[in-house]
């Protein structure tokens, strides 16, 4: 009996044996097999009928936890429906189908992280701002337009308990898989006021109480030491030129992200912002 156990299956000196013999038949037929790179999937065509196609699972799980949001349709693969803990999906109030990913793919293109589940819904309606409610913190976007920027920033904001997000009707992306995606959930859990005029916008925050504070590089302060008062309203502008000079015009007060760096990725500055304004107001409670 051989008590050699460098020669039973599975051992280091098996597999190299195995790797020289699969180079042997290589050689022998001409070389290695050439890779071949998947071919990439090029988006489908939109949903049409207003809807907005959401996938992923944070983004389909938020969405499907959310009363105001109405899902027309669900396509998830068995394994996404385990990790969404469906059940029954003829119990779901809307059509939903089983699906290879590859059916995704051939929807959001194969680019597209869907994690197994797409949804089509109607888009969240934007609210009022006089519908802004007893928040003491807010963000403002001045025409920032990156969908992946604003989901970030959608995901800071949810995070430091800010109670809603204020962007222009034009100059800001509008819905979609993209920006939820990027947003991870946070879509459903803040109201998002759309205005026309952002000078004006910034005329109603101050009626309200709201310190206006736009972050710029070459604000006049530090923003910790800007701070004043008990609500707060940040204002950041778009990438590459900041803010607008009328939104510079308007705000209460300019200031600058302490440290070397002062000008950051505009969603990395919106989470330092938060942070320290979260800090702020919690301190003066």
């Amino acid at each position: 009996m051989n008590d050699d156990k460098s020669t039973k299956p599975g051992t280091r000196k098996d597999t190299h044996y195995a790797k020289l013999r699969r180079a042997h038949r290589d050689q022998k037929a001409g070389g290695a097999p050439a890779f071949r790179p998947r071919q990439p999937v090029p988006p489908g065509e939109g949903p049409g009928d207003g809807l907005v196609r959401l996938y992923g699972l944070h983004t389909v799980r938020a969405a499907l936890d959310n009363p105001r949001r109405k899902i027309k349709k669900m396509l998830v693969t068995r394994n996404a429906a385990e990790r969404l803990s469906i059940g029954e999906l003829a119990a779901l109030p809307f059509k939903a189908e089983l699906v290879e990913p590859k059916e995704i793919d051939r929807i959001t293109g194969s680019d597209a992280v869907h994690q197994g589940v797409l949804i089509e819904a109607e888009p969240l309606k934007p609210k009022r701002l006089d519908a802004l409610g007893d928040t003491r913190l807010v963000l403002v976007l001045d025409q920032v337009t990156d969908p992946h920027n604003v989901g970030a920033i959608l995901r800071s904001a949810v995070a430091f308990g800010a109670g809603a997000l204020i962007t222009t009707a034009r100059h800001s992306p509008q819905e979609s898989g993209v920006l939820a995606k990027s947003a991870s959930g946070a879509l459903e859990h803040i109201d998002q006021i759309e205005v026309k005029n952002l000078a004006d916008a910034l005329g109603q925050l101050h009626e309200a109480g709201f310190q206006t504070i736009g972050l710029d590089s070459e604000g006049p302060a530090e923003l910790e030491k800007t701070f004043d008062g008990q609500k707060i309203a940040l204002v950041l502008g778009a990438e590459g030129k900041g803010l607008r000079q009328k939104t510079r015009e308007t705000v209460a007060a300019l200031a600058r992200l302490a440290g070397a760096i002062h000008s950051l990725n505009v969603s990395n500055a919106a989470a330092v912002s938060l942070y320290a304004a979260r800090k702020f107001l919690a301190n003066s409670e």
